[in-house]
């Protein structure tokens, strides 16, 4: 949502601040005045060509902002981050983005009267498609001047996908055309290998044969490697042991000693303290005494199973020659043990393909089909759900039309799965594989060409959107379409802002009080903004600025005239919309106008 637009020295504009609110908002005043600048400003932070020409006359630069509110987990939030001009920890936000989603987006734009243009995104000066990428996911302009949004076949598809809800659908085929992508990409290298692919599949087996021939096992180098201290330490460890058990049990080491053992003098201890029929500390103590005997012969028991060791000398060199073996193998494809053996098995399956046996082709090509089987009916399952969404829409826009003074209008959405051409097919059942691999009726969005056709009268042909309609009839069509999916928003999950320009061409009276109407029900879920000379349609905002000329302060005869951006509110938007309907501020009009603004409601 656009929070704040501030302008300054931007044609007759030489300060300017708009904060359109929650909902819709009008912008109106006298033509000339100046209305134009503000979608100037808004077209500049959306990347549009600078025009110098637009400059106020002795500025050295005009600037534009437009400060946005957004969800962070929206995808203007992520091209901002992917831009690098957020922190994907923590962003500059007027609330904790934690607690309530929302951050802050500042695109702004200076054109000087001399030199290229500067793009800026959150303080960060950025190239102007990235800023122009942003602001596609945060403003959507209808208007004479600007491209058609739906023009191309690209917007057409993700619009009637958002009206048909296939999320789900398109989840699946992605999956299948992913898996179809993986099996071409592995039988392409099959079929067409070259000497580099033979070279590799040399190296592989090569490879494979030197691991086999050392046969390592997994955590078999930490084992020897202790192997090897002990036996290098043998001397060291027989004598420690032995001092150590003759000091708590001589007996293992001298069956003809007759030492007490530590055991024997701690039992001893225990049977003491157990004749004292006084409970409490001794006790306690014999209890502890007894938990620490038990622990002791455990270490005795260790100790005596290592002097019964016998460490091999004499094959500390085939341990030195094995360790070496495993070494070489994890410098060449370690760095574990563990990453050598996966690395071999992973390289067998390799060779498999790179060998490419006939037998082994022909099963890649059976896996081949049976990945374009699952696609292709993926994509039915989805051109199916487009169509019947296609019929609905087209329906419901067509009504829409005939409320917004355009009967006998229509939109017609065909949805259209493409076919394989006559070259594409097979000379025999042995080419059937090969076939598959040429024919593509499927692409990563599915199998259907989908195109929006609209009639802007009776008899008129059906004819592409954008070459069939004239820029007020194209607004109108772009607002029966946003209507028609407008339900499919919450203003919370819906960051997009709409911008109508000439929407109210042509149309006056009742209708124009249906296009009010119908643009204050669209800002139900999304913003709206509306550049309006009619009263009619204005009188439905929620809030309303008006652009107007004035002398600049303190201004000679011959100083510019300034345009100047004012919200009416109260009784100064009652004398507004009066002077919309009549030019004039009579008591009559400004009644009128009051019955306006009272009737104005949803």
């Amino acid at each position: 949502m656009l929070e704040e637009l501030e302008v300054r020295n931007l044609g007759p504009i030489r300060s300017a601040v708009l904060t359109p609110g929650k909902g819709m908002t009008a912008i109106t005043g006298e033509t000339g005045a100046g209305k134009s600048m503000l979608l100037s400003a808004i077209r500049l932070i959306s990347g549009a060509t600078a025009n110098v020409g637009r400059v106020a006359a002795g500025a050295d630069s005009a600037w534009a902002q437009g400060i946005f509110d957004v969800d962070e987990s929206g995808k203007a939030a992520g091209l901002a981050l992917d831009a690098g001009v957020l922190d994907s920890d923590s962003s500059e936000t007027d609330s904790d983005p934690d607690e309530t989603g929302r951050l802050e987006l500042f695109l702004s734009r200076t054109v000087p009267a001399s030199g290229r243009s500067r793009a800026v995104l959150c303080g960060h000066s950025v190239p102007r498609n990235v800023l122009g990428n942003v602001a596609s996911e945060l403003v959507t302009i209808h208007g004479q001047a600007d491209q058609l949004r739906l023009a191309s076949p690209a917007r057409q598809r993700e619009f009637l996908d958002m009206a048909a809800d296939d999320k789900a659908e398109r989840e699946v085929y992605r999956v299948a055309w992913e898996n179809l992508q993986a099996m071409d990409e592995r039988l392409h290298n099959l079929t067409n290998q070259e000497a580099s692919a033979r070279q590799r599949a040399d190296y592989l087996r090569e490879s494979i044969e030197q691991i086999n021939k050392v046969d390592p096992k997994t955590g078999e180098d930490e084992e020897l490697k202790d192997k090897r201290s002990r036996v290098e330490n043998a001397a060291e460890i027989a004598q420690g042991v032995g001092s150590a058990l003759s000091a708590l049990d001589a007996s293992q080491v001298d069956s003809d000693s007759d030492a007490q053992s530590a055991s024997d003098a701690i039992n001893h201890a225990i049977q003491a303290l157990r004749t004292i029929h006084v409970g409490g500390v001794f006790s306690e103590a014999a209890d502890r005494l007894e938990s620490l005997n038990a622990d002791l012969s455990d270490i005795v028991f260790s100790l005596s199973n290592e002097m019964d060791t016998d460490e091999d000398a004499e094959g500390l060199d085939a341990i030195n020659s094995r360790i070496h073996e495993l070494d070489e193998l994890t410098r060449r494809w370690g760095p574990a043990l563990e990453d050598v053996i996966s690395w071999r098995d992973k390289a067998a399956f390799e060779v498999e393909d790179l060998d490419a046996s006939p037998e082994k082709v022909e099963e890649i090509k059976a896996q081949r089909k049976q990945a374009f089987d699952d696609a292709l009916k993926a994509a039915q399952v989805l051109s199916k759900k487009r169509k019947v969404a296609a019929t609905g829409l087209a329906n419901t826009v067509t009504k829409e039309l005939s409320a917004l003074a355009m009967a006998g209008a229509g939109l017609e959405i065909r949805v259209v799965q493409r076919k394989s051409s006559p070259k594409d097919k097979p000379a025999s059942k042995n080419d059937e594989a090969d076939a598959a691999s040429s024919t593509w009726p499927l692409d990563v969005n599915g199998i259907d060409d989908i195109e929006f056709l609209f009639t802007p009268f009776p008899g008129s042909p059906k004819l592409p959107m954008g070459k069939s309609a004239s820029g007020g009839e194209l607004s109108r069509l772009m607002l029966a379409l946003e209507l028609s999916v407008a339900e499919k928003r919450t203003f919370e999950s819906n960051d997009m802002t709409f911008i109508f320009d000439e929407v109210d061409a042509g149309v006056g009276g009742k209708a124009a009080v249906e296009l009010g109407k119908r643009l204050a029900k669209l800002s139900q879920t999304s913003q709206v903004i509306v550049v309006t000379h009619l009263a009619q349609v204005a009188s439905w905002a929620d809030s309303q600025f008006v652009v107007s000329k004035g002398s600049a302060e303190n201004a000679s005869s011959k100083a510019p005239i300034e345009t100047r951006v004012n919200e009416v509110t109260g009784d100064a938007r009652i004398h507004e919309i009066a002077r919309m309907l009549s030019g004039s501020e009579s008591a009559t009009s400004l009644s009128h106008a009051q019955e306006l603004l009272d009737s104005s409601k949803l």
